[in-house]
């Protein structure tokens, strides 16, 4: 609608905004590297010309670890096993790949990592045999509890040298949990010819034990996985080698770009450092908020983009990797389309079955709650979880209420009747900027924790933002910061 020109204005401003912010953080990065590494022990890589590294990402770094050490063999074994299995032995490929998923999982966690994850499947199996949701959801919580009781976790820090290894049976688990509760739910609507009792459990053990996603996800819904396992789309040797080499392309484009963030802005370490993060100036607070949340996308589709690739090798479709953060302007988008897998999983299991929009306005507004709720509780159910979640409840409610409003008749032709398509679109816009301001603020409570969130609101709404320093004064600050924050609005 809006002519090209415009379009390209906007577009030159966005990317001008995105790498003038970080090119911030990068100086602030380098003005402040000797106390940054004093203070969190910045690592030094030979791999990027001797830059050092922020290794302060915890989630980054434990799976590059365990990637190095043990997990990219095993992937790779997978791949190798699926195949062969498919040229010799298709009907059973299934029960080859539960074998090797098992015999994955002893080599990893060890004999109590694989007992643990056959306890859960079994009493989750077992309490599914009443057909009773109600019971099959107790069950899965009960046991997902279990993770975070102290007593066993002090027991089961005892079965490892590391805390490594037990960090990996933590999430292992608790990445399990939606599988097996998927199952159970399942199980207990019996929409699927499979589910027939002698071939129930040993579909469990191969949905369970599939390993490409046992550790970290995507999230497969269970008839999805047996569909696809029992029917594949298997490509020639040909096209498996063509999409190994696109594949492994991207994850190596990706990975270095992850790698180069890293090296290049110390935006976790700057997060630690709450004097610091308190004295940047606004264009570093901005440019963090947004190298942080793209570092959060990139991270992503390096996680999900290896189990991905395997799952299309075995003939799979995997659910779609998240989508960049930069291109999204609301709360319900940023749900539906950053982890798919999990979004699908939260409205197939939680929200449609608590009512979803069926029940009118009241319905929605305490579906969506409780579906929140079971993401806070799932990810740890930490304070500031509850904090993150509650605020995504609130903005997604926002959000369709206004949208709401503005789709009323009266309102509709109103704006129909008094602004042009093109002013209509502007309109959008403008709205949409202040969603994606609030969207990157309040998840910035997940990635950074309450104290960060706090440091930003403070920064934002409570000090005079004309008092930032290196950004101006005036109108011209608070435009200045809102792009900056806003990053493309």
């Amino acid at each position: 609608m809006l002519p090209r020109w415009e379009m390209a204005l906007y577009l030159f401003a966005s990317l001008g905004f995105h790498f003038y912010s970080f090119y911030e953080v990068y100086r602030a990065s380098r003005e402040h590297e000797e106390e940054l590494d004093q203070e969190f022990e910045l690592e030094t890589d030979a791999v990027f010309g001797g830059l050092k590294k922020d290794p302060t990402d915890f989630e980054w770094s434990f799976w590059m670890e365990w990637g190095k050490k043990r997990l990219v063999w095993l992937l790779l074994g997978h791949a190798v096993v699926s195949q062969v299995a498919t040229l010799l032995v298709r009907k059973h490929r299934p029960w080859i790949l539960t074998a090797y998923g098992m015999w994955a999982c002893w080599s990893v966690l060890g004999a109590p990592g694989v007992v643990m994850v056959l306890l859960h499947a079994i009493i989750a199996f077992s309490v599914a045999q009443f057909r009773s949701l109600l019971l099959s959801w107790l069950c899965s919580l009960l046991l997902l509890s279990t993770l975070r009781l102290q007593s066993v976790e002090d027991i089961k820090r005892r079965w490892y040298r590391t805390d490594s290894e037990y960090y990996l049976l933590q999430f292992t688990l608790t990445v399990r949990c939606l599988y097996y509760t998927s199952f159970s739910l399942e199980f207990c609507w019996r929409q699927l010819p499979t589910m027939c009792a002698p071939h129930s459990f040993p579909w469990m053990l191969a949905y369970v034990f599939y390993y490409p996603v046992f550790h970290n996800g995507p999230i497969l819904n269970f008839p999805e996985f047996v569909r696809q396992m029992q029917q594949p789309e298997l490509c020639s040797l040909k096209d498996s080698l063509c999409i190994l080499a696109q594949g492994l392309g991207r994850l190596l484009c990706w990975w270095t770009l992850a790698e180069l963030m890293v090296h290049l802005l110390y935006m976790h370490a700057i997060y630690g450092s709450t004097l610091l993060l308190q004295d940047v100036n606004c264009w570093t607070l901005g440019g963090l908020a947004l190298a942080q949340v793209l570092f959060f996308y990139v991270k992503y589709l390096v996680l999900f983009g290896v189990p991905a690739l395997l799952m299309r090798l075995d003939g799979l479709h995997p659910p779609p990797l998240p989508r960049c953060v930069s291109t999204m302007f609301s709360f319900t988008g940023m749900w539906r389309y950053f982890d798919v897998g999990l979004h699908n999983f939260l409205i197939r299991y939680v929200y449609i079955p608590l009512g979803g929009s069926q029940h009118g306005l009241l319905g929605t507004l305490l579906s969506t709650a409780m579906t929140f709720a079971f993401v806070s509780y799932w990810h740890g159910g930490y304070d500031y979880l509850w904090c993150w979640a509650a605020l995504n409840w609130l903005g997604v409610a926002v959000e369709n209420g206004f949208r709401r409003f503005l789709d009323t008749p009266c309102v509709r032709d109103s704006l129909a009747r008094h602004l042009s398509p093109q002013a209509r679109c502007r309109l959008h816009a403008a709205l949409a900027s202040c969603s994606t301001s609030m969207l990157i603020l309040f998840n910035l409570v997940f990635l950074g924790g309450n104290q960060v969130g706090k440091t930003y609101w403070n920064r934002i709404f409570v000090q005079d933002i004309t008092q930032c320093p290196h950004l101006g004064s005036g109108e011209n600050a608070d435009l200045g910061f809102a792009h900056c924050l806003a990053g493309h609005g």
